[in-house]
């Protein structure tokens, strides 16, 4: 594409904002994570998406260099013999990387990124919605929560990572299904209020970890959704979470998604090892987000 081509591009989409890298483990061609992505330009964010060129769930925090690509990109999004990495050539905010999604991460962050910002960083990360619930164990597996861990410990930047329990893969291409208009929309809402908390988005060395219920019954409308302050692993010989609710145990995430209602959790993990940050960084995730959150019944 030519300078002035790419120029256009660029300008007509998320010129306000701020900087976001967007990451997942389904593969860049997925529509969740496309969803989402026009959710956050929508928003005004310059966001760029940068994702594995295949479905790579499982494969947790597992980083090496793309190698060129032998058969067609997920869903033939890309030809055979595209090399290790390429982009959408009418959008070049839509990337993918022929490896795993916490290198695709990475690219985007140290490369793809500030090609198109100008040599600047991204200010914010996020990861997903992921196919499919990634709850407590399955935390320490998940490729979406490995991209967005990478951004908060490894380049120290703010992240979250989404996912959503109405699973089934959807091909970009297809018409929007509406459960990925809802998670779409609802990510996009904790983005903004996030940003909106203000500068540091999170405190340093942790992510959320965010868990939507089904988009199924009574929750099918995005205002019919509660968020939840949690926790990922059980905690019971682990200190006291910070005070929330009349107490100083938050709740698991999968406690909040099986309560009956449409429950977001919304966990602070620390970067370290994938398992609940201390009380006082959730104190501070609480604080910012506490407009928002709500109690179990």
């Amino acid at each position: 594409m030519r300078a002035e081509g790419l120029l256009a591009v660029l300008s007509a989409v998320g010129a306000n904002g701020i900087r976001i890298i967007q990451a997942n483990d389904d593969g860049w061609a997925e529509q969740y994570a496309r969803s989402f992505h026009n959710g956050l330009i929508a928003a005004g964010h310059d966001a760029v998406l940068s994702a594995p060129a295949e479905n790579k769930s499982g494969t947790g925090s597992s980083d090496a260099e793309p190698s060129p690509r032998a058969s067609a990109c997920q869903y033939n999004s890309c030809p055979a013999n595209s090399g290790p990495i390429g982009r959408n050539e009418t959008d070049p905010r839509l990337n993918w990387v022929n490896s795993y999604p916490a290198t695709s991460m990475r690219y985007g962050i140290d490369t793809i990124g500030p090609q198109l910002w100008d040599g600047a960083a991204p200010e914010f990360a996020v990861a997903g919605p992921n196919v499919g619930s990634n709850l407590f164990l399955a935390v320490q597996f998940s490729g979406t929560v490995g991209a967005a861990v990478y951004a908060a410990k490894t380049a120290k930047i703010p992240s979250i990572a989404f996912s959503g329990a109405s699973d089934g893969t959807i091909p970009f291409s297809d018409p929007e299904a509406p459960r990925s208009k809802v998670y779409a929309d609802l990510a996009t809402s904790l983005t903004n209020a996030v940003i909106d908390s203000g500068m540091p988005y999170l405190p340093e060395g942790v992510w959320l970890n965010v868990n939507f219920p089904k988009v199924e019954g009574q929750c099918t409308d995005v205002s019919q959704f509660k968020w939840v302050l949690s926790r990922i692993n059980v905690g019971v010989f682990s200190e006291p979470d910070t005070e929330q609710c009349g107490g100083t145990r938050l709740p698991t995430e999968t406690s909040v998604l099986d309560t009956d209602g449409c429950y977001i959790s919304v966990s602070v993990g620390d970067a370290n090892d994938k398992t609940t940050a201390p009380a006082e960084k959730q104190a501070v995730v609480l604080e910012k987000l506490q407009s928002i959150l709500t109690c179990l019944p």
